[in-house]
């Protein structure tokens, strides 16, 4: 008797648990599963280990990016949706300034204020494509968890709701008709604890216990701009919060298992989804993941079967592996299934596998403050980064943040034409080159900063001078690009000091200029240069005959 109650017992929960992930299901997904492309590679590590990436892309060097969603409406700079719902932030004053108090007008109603009404993107991406830059990414969703495209699992997209505009068909469309590789970035996972903030309340003034708008539900929709849509599809905040919610930098909890409130399987299932949806339709070339590692990992294998789809689409389409995917913090395994990226920094050696630095002229969402305070980095900043990434085996991937309204800005306009002016110039010393057996020389090497976490460590050493020079090479010609121009007009590379193991210089021209007088001694290759520069930023010598 016992054994049957029990027997009967546990086949009701079963059934309950079944029924409870079916109506979950049912109720996130409106539609079929996407179907996983078939194809060599696994939802494994092991079989992710077969990925070599494609020579388009160690050839390619430069790509730019608009790092563009609903948080650059505001103008306010990045992580607003969150900054929004923590008391006393800058943010939060700022949102009670410009829109009135959260509980009223959360960061739903920010969405349905954004109209990207003077986007333009082919004549935005032509002159990306001017700048030198041979791959394209757009935002399609950031930790806000608005799906940038027609998404047909995620109701809250921008073909329905704030612009009503496909973004990221757009940005597609735009990036084929120049020919460039299309990319696509995806921040949406952490959107269940990034969120979590919006659903509190003040805890002082005047609406103190008056709670944010991130537990609304459908229901409270009536009569309401938003009557028929749920704000808990996109805050994702039907659960308990996490450990240290408040915390400004999320550190404790950006990683599973540090106190943070772990996803549910509706909710890794439909990010899924949502994705498999995306490559699907709009094909991208480029995946960045806003994640360490894969996203929702290790809690979920969603970010292990996205990669293998996309691996084996791209398979499918170009007859070889032609996809290139982004992680951070990868471990040495990792590395092997993926491009590492490192966010805001660089790698300090030659590495041997091709990778990638993610970085921004200003803020990564848009920031009226640092057009008003001309607070951009300069085109010399970004040529000397270049410059220094691609010496040491990577790719740099450049935003240039978008207004609301679909516009840049006159400064950021500036930077990126100086940009173009010296790759005009100096472009084959980037493209299609490798790494040297050294990457550089000069004082800037003694005061390298570390590498913080995923990444970081950008600005943090010494300037760059004329004698900080960075090496690269194609075929048997060695390039050494100078970072600053030499008072006396002469310069001296230590590296090709005259010895065995030094092969011998037999020309030296200076790209944008003609040949130039040199002599090789003990103490390195002494070239003369003219008395006027040829461009700015940073300079190029064309060495022959020194590749032993």
């Amino acid at each position: 008797m016992k054994r049957r109650t029990l027997i009967k017992g546990l086949a009701t929960g079963l059934s309950s648990l079944y029924l409870s992930d079916l109506y979950a299901h049912s109720l996130l997904n409106t539609r079929s599963v996407p179907r996983m492309a078939p194809g060599p590679f696994q939802s494994t590590w092991d079989s992710l280990g077969q990925y070599q990436v494609p020579d388009w892309f160690r050839d390619a060097k430069f790509g730019i990016w608009a790092h563009w969603g609903p948080q650059c409406q505001p103008e306010h700079g990045d992580w607003y949706a969150r900054g929004m719902y923590e008391e006393g932030s800058d943010h939060y004053k700022y949102h009670l300034q410009k829109y009135g108090h959260p509980s009223k007008f959360g960061f739903k109603d920010v969405i349905n204020d954004w109209k990207a009404e003077n986007w333009h993107p082919e004549e935005l991406v032509a002159l990306y494509k001017k700048a030198g830059a041979k791959y394209f990414m757009a935002m399609a969703n950031h930790h806000d968890n608005l799906d940038l495209y027609d998404s047909q699992y995620h109701r809250w997209n921008t073909t329905k709701l704030g612009p009503k505009k496909d973004l990221i068909g757009g940005w597609a469309k735009a990036a084929r008709e120049q020919g460039l590789p299309f990319g696509v970035s995806i921040h949406a996972s952490h959107a269940w604890t990034w969120y979590e903030v919006a659903q509190r309340a003040d805890k002082r003034g005047p609406y103190a216990g008056v709670p944010y708008d991130g537990k609304l539900t459908k229901a409270d929709g009536h009569n309401k701009w938003w009557k028929g849509y749920d704000p808990q599809e996109l805050y994702a905040q039907n659960h308990a919060l996490s450990k240290d919610s408040l915390k400004g930098d999320m550190g404790a909890y950006w990683d599973w298992g540090n106190g943070a409130n772990v996803p549910d399987k509706a909710y890794c299932g439909k990010f899924l989804n949502r994705t498999i949806d995306l490559i699907d339709k709009y094909g991208p070339e480029l995946v960045y993941f806003d994640d360490n590692a894969l996203p929702l990992w290790p809690i979920s294998d969603a970010g292990l079967k996205i990669a293998a789809h996309l691996y084996n689409t791209s398979i499918k389409k170009h007859g070889k592996l032609q996809a290139a995917l982004f992680g951070k913090r990868l471990n040495e395994q990792q590395r092997k299934c993926m491009i590492w990226d490192i966010e805001r920094g660089q790698s300090n050696q030659i590495e041997p596998l091709p990778w990638q630095t993610d970085t921004c002229i200003g803020g990564w969402h848009y920031d009226r403050r640092l057009f008003d305070n001309k607070g951009y980095k300069s085109a010399k900043t970004v040529v000397h980064t270049l410059v220094d990434v691609v010496s040491k085996n990577g790719n740099l991937l450049l935003n240039i943040p978008v207004r609301g309204d679909g516009t840049i800005d006159s400064e950021e306009r500036a930077v990126v034409e100086q940009v173009a002016a010296w790759m005009q110039v100096n472009s084959e010393a980037i493209y299609s080159t490798r790494p040297w057996k050294v990457f550089g020389e000069g004082p800037a090497m003694e005061s390298v900063a570390a590498l913080n976490a995923q990444g970081f460590n950008e600005g943090k050493g010494q300037p760059f001078v004329a004698e900080d020079i960075r090496f690269t090479t194609k075929g048997k010609t060695l390039y050494a690009v100078m970072l600053g121009w030499p008072a006396n007009n002469e310069i001296s590379v230590k590296a090709l000091a005259a010895n065995d193991q030094a092969g011998k210089v037999s020309q030296v021209s200076l790209l944008g200029n003609d040949r130039l007088n040199f002599r090789q001694t003990a103490e390195g290759l002494k070239v003369q240069l003219p008395e006027n520069p040829p461009c700015k930023e940073a300079f190029v010598l064309k060495i022959e005959g020194a590749i032993a």
